[in-house]
């Protein structure tokens, strides 16, 4: 990465959600910030700016990230998915959404972009999870409000659904 001027305001050029975008960021600017305020995907959400509490995780080149974590200028050049990107067409839930609407797998939601980002990969690259794995994947979460029974629930529901339509 260059070195990158503190008073100005760099291009960062990326793919989002299958699109190329272009915005501008101050080198300090984080990738959460970038992405609600420059670019209006206010899905990621920002919790403990630490990377404690999962709500702002997305997936940089495939691999799930915390946002927070992340300055905007380092994702030049790559491809970044968020939560908005799940829905497979507007006003169609993906398999893994529709299944936390089924077993009620939110409450307050403000966790819940994160987790849906982080099982989606985990879902992809573990498609007959145990519940013991799903677990202690979540832990890396923090909800204040399930408990994690019903997001448990739901993400083996979603396996078993995404199983079958694999198959299918």
């Amino acid at each position: 990465m260059p070195r990158l001027s503190a008073d100005a305001r760099h291009r960062v050029r990326f793919t989002l959600n299958g699109r190329a975008v272009e915005a501008t960021a101050e080198p300090r600017m984080l990738l959460t910030d970038f992405l609600r305020h420059e670019l209006g995907m206010t899905g990621t959400h920002v919790g403990c700016e630490h990377g404690v509490c999962g709500a702002c995780t997305i997936e940089i080149d495939g691999a799930p990230a915390r946002a927070c974590l992340t300055l905007a200028v380092q994702v030049a050049g790559a491809s970044i998915r968020t939560v908005e990107a799940l829905a497979p067409e507007p006003g169609r839930l993906s398999i893994l959404q529709e299944a936390f609407r089924r077993h009620f797998a939110l409450q307050c939601g403000f966790c819940t972009a994160g987790i849906l980002m982080s099982l989606d990969s985990y879902l992809r690259a573990n498609p007959d999870p145990g519940e013991a794995a799903l677990r202690d994947y979540l832990s890396g979460h923090l909800c204040r409000c399930t408990g994690y029974v019903p997001i448990v629930a739901a993400a083996l529901d979603a396996a078993e659904r995404l199983r079958e339509s694999a198959s299918a």
